[in-house]
């Protein structure tokens, strides 16, 4: 890819938290592939964005799941969406939307 002064401000992170955080139009693209509020029994409480920015942290950085940042949900929860979001294929899915 050729940096032309268009590809620079089309692919800048500055704003974000963190360079592996998720812009506003990548959210957008992979929202729709993210499991609805289930109809029953307890209702989520978690923001769902902020737990895929810290598993791209993690997988970005390869930090232990203890050591992610505190601002971010706490390393269990994070840790089981990430093992249940590779089970049912919601971050191939994912994946497959970003690229």
């Amino acid at each position: 890819m050729v940096w032309t002064p268009f590809t620079r401000e089309l692919h800048c992170r500055k704003g974000l938290r963190y360079a592996s955080d998720l812009t506003d139009k990548e959210w957008l693209l992979i929202e729709p592939h993210m499991p609805s509020q289930p109809k029953r029994g307890r209702r989520r409480k978690t923001d769902l964005r902020t737990v895929i920015n810290a598993v791209f942290y993690q997988l970005q950085t390869g930090c232990q799941w203890a050591f992610l940042p505190k601002d971010f949900p706490p390393s269990s929860t994070v840790h089981y969406y990430f093992k249940r979001f590779s089970c049912d294929g919601t971050l191939k899915r994912a994946h497959e939307a970003l690229y």
